[in-house]
């Protein structure tokens, strides 16, 4: 599985875990006014069906098979300006998406 995570983004992510334990999971949900939703957080439980995706050394990208086929390609960033911050899904596989960016269809 091919993802791009930018050096804002493992920075942010690196800053969480510090704080924080668990693995990084990234998943696609149903639901947003676009069909799918992205979710990032943190997990303790590795399914026997997930994917593992070691970024670096210390951090590695959970994916369960659902969410995979459409998080294929995609290139996470992150964000802080006056607006406000969160992390960026740079989607190739979306074919359309809602005005806040939270929310996409494929």
């Amino acid at each position: 599985m091919n993802i791009t995570v930018t050096e804002t983004a493992l920075n942010q992510i690196r800053q969480v875990k510090e704080k924080e334990i668990g693995n990084v999971r990234m998943s696609v949900l149903p639901g947003g006014c676009s069909g799918f939703q992205y979710g990032m957080y943190l997990e303790d439980v590795i399914e026997d069906d997930d994917e593992i995706i070691a970024i670096t050394e210390d951090i590695n990208l959970i994916i369960d098979p659902f969410s995979a086929q459409y998080l294929e390609g995609i290139s996470l960033d992150y964000k802080s300006d006056m607006m406000g911050s969160g992390f960026i899904f740079n989607n190739p596989n979306a074919t359309g998406g809602c005005g806040c960016g939270s929310s996409f269809t494929a």
